[in-house]
């Protein structure tokens, strides 16, 4: 879990990376919109999941939350790193190993100079396909983006949800549905976090 979900009181989540808790909207408010209900039990067959089970929803919330400061951590370990380098390779090259008077040096600096930033390129670009693509995370955000999606429909039908909840955006990436690893997820989500552990 993590270290800004220990202190959450009970239907509560925290809605986005660093965000405020928020509070999980009871299903049956969901189902008392019937154009959402139905949206929620068509999802909930294409997808295997009960979106008005208030208790497998709070868990999607949890894990939701879980995977995208995991994709932020990612990025950043890496991304960083990378842009700092390459920036810095540029204004080198920019201020000083251009004017350098031998071929030789220069060549050599860029080809120094390439090879870390591939190497760089490499980390993060493993780093994003283990996170971003692994179909466990795409099964997680794909019901977490239905969710969302169902959420809105019951709010414009009437229902007292509050704006932009669930507090946190769609996936415009990585959020396809693999039925072939859905039980793989419900095994994760039954006492194994993201990482393996029991």
């Amino acid at each position: 879990m993590a270290h800004d979900e220990q202190n959450l009181q009970a239907r509560q989540f925290v809605g986005r990376r660093g965000g405020d808790t928020a509070t999980l909207v009871d299903g049956s408010v969901i189902a008392g919109v019937p154009e959402a209900k139905r949206a929620a039990e068509e999802a909930g067959r294409e997808l295997r999941f009960d979106f008005l089970d208030d208790e497998a929803v709070l868990d999607l919330l949890h894990r939701r939350h879980a995977d995208e400061e995991e994709m932020f951590s990612a990025g950043f370990k890496h991304g960083v790193p990378l842009a700092l380098v390459g920036f810095g390779a540029v204004v080198y090259w920019g201020g000083v190993a251009q004017y350098w008077e031998t071929p030789t040096s220069r060549n050599a600096y860029l080809a120094v100079a390439a090879a870390v930033l591939v190497t760089q390129i490499f980390f993060f670009v493993r780093s994003a396909i283990r996170v971003w693509g692994d179909p466990v995370r795409q099964n997680l955000r794909a019901r977490a983006a239905k969710y969302r999606e169902i959420a809105h429909i019951a709010r414009r039908g009437g229902a007292e949800i509050p704006a932009h909840y669930p507090h946190y955006g769609p996936y415009p990436f990585a959020a396809t549905f693999r039925p072939d690893v859905d039980d793989r997820e419900q095994l994760r989500s039954k006492g194994a976090d993201d990482h393996g552990n029991s």
